[in-house]
């Protein structure tokens, strides 16, 4: 606060001096640096206004205050932002957050499901029925959380889902690629010819891969696949389970885009095995393949040639009814043996939830609407806060758990709903 902005507040201002409204606005600007608010200003205006010194109304006003972390006695913290930013401590938070920057119609799109959205609930209720078994008296001063996957390596084994962010807010998939590139994160996409070059211009643009809902020939799935080599990409993926438009009740009831009730809508229903074929014959790139939900497809990808597998159910945004990805995760894991990685999406809202899938079987998981809350609710550094607090929260499970790198993340770890606790 200044002396000149107290003299406006109390009728001292005289023609001449400094404008008052730059005054307001620059000592607005020094509360929200403070951690304080508008709320908090519009209260030390009263306080001002009243006759109390601006050093007695600078003490008493509540709310956070800067802080700097101190990395000593090795301590480890996630990387820091404004206070905006790291106001959300979690990811439901963000998720908030979010729903009060879009508007309802916008919001539903990114959060609901289809149908009864039982799917979508029960992805996050296999989480909260599934149990963590802690190991005691292991060294872990250190965690690694790093991991290789197709060629890729990974700060930590949680890469963004193909989920697109333009539907959202306007230049959502860009602004999610440089909150990415910002969080060392590997990023997934749905189309990025319009940007991806601007943003190595720039340097800018992470590890990325792209994927689709496959094409109706040959020739276009090989044009797109020799497209997005060129353009840099690290996959090819495809995903297999939405050949029709499902009922999206909530995006139907808004009036979002063209859903529409009971409509057959056709996405690519004559998406077959074949399809990988017609990508590898275009590309060397590896390819991945998205939606696999049981043991006899997961082993159909193998024998078709996929170099990985992604355990998920659209996030219960396809089929309503459709098992939790964490539950089909084992028997894709059985009936894979090893051959290729298995990755999963579909609940992830914790670091503990990470290393749950871990234990289970899965290589890393994939987040679709974290990121999403997170571009919508701050843009490109909301991704970047999104990953580097899933990959702080896993950093801290696995510590806790007992589990110094990946490698000591064990299937012996972790308890199903329907298992019983014993060794």
């Amino acid at each position: 606060m200044t002396n000149q902005f107290q003299k406006w507040l109390t009728g001292g201002y005289t023609q001449g001096e400094e404008d008052p409204g730059r005054v307001a606005l620059d000592s607005l600007r020094a509360f929200e640096e403070s951690g304080a608010g508008r709320r908090q200003f519009m209260a030390a205006l009263g306080a001002l206004a009243a006759g109390y010194s601006v050093n007695a109304v600078a003490q008493t006003i509540p709310g956070p205050r800067p802080f700097a972390l101190d990395a000593t006695n090795g301590k480890q913290y996630p990387p820091q932002h404004g206070m905006k930013v790291m106001g959300p401590v979690n990811i439901h938070e963000i998720e908030q957050a979010s729903a009060r920057t879009l508007d309802v119609a916008h919001f539903e799109y990114v959060s609901s499901g289809s149908e009864d959205e039982y799917t979508l609930t029960d992805n996050i209720r296999a989480y909260e029925l599934t149990r963590l078994r802690q190991h005691v008296g292991v060294d872990v001063s250190r965690i690694d959380t790093s991991v290789e996957i197709l060629g890729q390596k990974l700060a930590y084994p949680i890469i963004l889902d193909p989920t697109t962010k333009n539907t959202v807010v306007p230049d959502g998939d860009r602004l999610a690629a440089i909150g990415a590139h910002d969080a060392n994160a590997f990023y997934g996409v749905t189309n990025a010819l319009a940007f991806i070059d601007d943003l190595k211009q720039a340097g800018q643009c992470p590890n990325w891969w792209i994927c689709q809902l496959g094409h109706r020939n040959r020739q276009l799935a090989q044009t797109w696949a020799k497209q997005y080599t060129d353009a840099g990409a690290a996959w090819l993926g495809v995903t297999v389970d939405h050949p029709y438009t499902p009922n999206r009740d909530r995006n139907i009831r808004n009036k979002f885009h063209n859903y529409r009730s009971g409509v057959l809508a056709p996405v690519i229903p004559s998406l077959s095995w074949e399809y990988i074929s017609w990508l590898k014959e275009a590309s060397p790139l590896p390819v991945v393949v998205k939606g696999i939900l049981n043991a006899e497809d997961a082993a159909a990808a193998v024998k078709y040639g996929a170099d990985g597998i992604v355990v998920s159910n659209h996030g219960g945004r396809a089929y309503d009814g459709a098992v939790p990805t964490l539950v089909a995760l084992p028997e894709c894991v059985e009936a894979v043996r090893g051959r290729i990685p298995v990755m999963l999406d579909g609940g992830i809202r914790r670091g503990s939830d990470v290393l749950k899938a871990l234990a289970l079987g899965a290589k890393a998981v994939m987040v679709g609407r974290p990121p999403a809350w997170g571009v919508a609710a701050f843009g490109s550094v909301g991704v970047q806060r999104v990953m580097e607090l899933l990959a702080a929260e896993l950093t801290v499970s696995m510590g806790i758990a007992g589990a110094p790198n990946l490698a000591a993340v064990k299937r012996g770890m972790v308890r199903l709903p329907w298992e019983e606790y014993r060794l």
